[in-house]
């Protein structure tokens, strides 16, 4: 069940313990490359912001370098998944992912914090910017943001793929305003123009912040995921044929894309329980994409006696 059942979300059904292998391996060698273009990219866009006194670029390397990051995590999770859990660790190292993901989050919003500052001081002083430079860095960057997009799109559908790209998307936006900036700055001169932009793509970039550290934190404090109605699920599993209540239901998230849900479920007749079993962890894997189910099954005389054993 672990191999199946741990995979992050890569499908929605099930295949066969025995191979677990072969479907997992475009996901994690298909993020590979981005990753690596993306951090290669963002350490020459960071050096050339820094020479050409570009905010914009600045921040756009600084939007590349979360990118990547974004995609390293992707990469670890499509590669954990790979792992059987151990002993020690049974959600597997899928929890490294969270610290990471809150790790890259706090140093994004101390970039965004300090370009900020430097673009607001800038706006009353402007800085001189090598335009032509910035322009030719820039249409790097974009050409590199739309070769991720294509490998990306290339590669195997999930949700963390769809999360990269949109991370992606988000950055190439960043290139075209450096890109912006630096023309406007090499056409009419007007300096206040690259500051604006990196405040711009300081936007950019703390919208794709918030939305790590949210997810992040929600798998930290176990959360029932954003868009799974707890009520809805009890309601939905109430209702199936054979059960009588359910109660002590628990959603969590052990990690990111990944949910599991433990109750105890009150039955008529035991004699039909692994019919109705089957029933609730289809109901809940397709409606509800749980795959990570517990059930335990309880009589009603058990239930109103609260024994210990049964």
């Amino acid at each position: 069940m672990s191999h199946d059942h741990h995979h992050t979300h890569a499908h929605t059904h099930d295949h066969g313990h025995h191979s677990p292998h072969h479907h997992h391996t475009p996901t994690h060698l298909s993020l590979l490359w981005p990753v690596i273009l993306t951090l290669g990219f963002a350490i020459v866009e960071a050096l050339g912001g820094w020479l050409t006194h570009s905010l914009a670029l600045l921040g756009d390397a600084g939007h590349m370098f979360s990118d990547s990051a974004a995609l390293a995590l992707s990469w670890f999770a499509a590669w954990v998944a790979l792992k059987p859990p151990s002993k020690s660790h049974t959600y597997g190292l899928a929890r490294v992912e969270v610290l990471v993901a809150l790790f890259n989050g706090a140093l994004m919003l101390a970039v965004i914090i300090g370009i900020a500052y430097e673009a607001i001081q800038r706006l009353s002083v402007p800085q001189p910017v090598a335009g032509g430079q910035v322009m030719l860095i820039a249409f790097g960057g974009m050409l590199v943001n739309l070769l991720v997009a294509w490998i990306l799109h290339k590669g195997e559908k999930n949700i963390n793929q769809q999360a990269a790209m949109l991370h992606v998307l988000g950055d190439l936006l960043g290139s075209v305003a450096a890109l912006a900036a630096g023309a406007v700055v090499y056409y009419t001169g007007w300096l206040p123009i690259d500051p604006i932009l990196s405040l711009f793509i300081c936007a950019l970039l703390l919208m794709s912040t918030v939305n790590l550290l949210r997810e992040a934190l929600l798998v930290l404090m176990e959360g029932v995921p954003r868009h799974i109605e707890a009520s809805e699920v009890e309601q939905a599993m109430r209702v199936t044929e054979g059960v009588d209540s359910v109660h002590d239901i628990h959603i969590w998230t052990p990690t990111s894309g990944m949910v599991a849900l433990s109750a105890h479920v009150v039955m008529q007749d035991m004699g039909v329980w692994i019919q109705v079993l089957s029933k609730l962890r289809e109901l809940l894997d397709q409606r509800f994409g749980i795959k990570h189910v517990t059930l335990q099954p309880e009589t009603r005389d058990f239930t109103d006696t609260h024994d210990c054993h049964h």
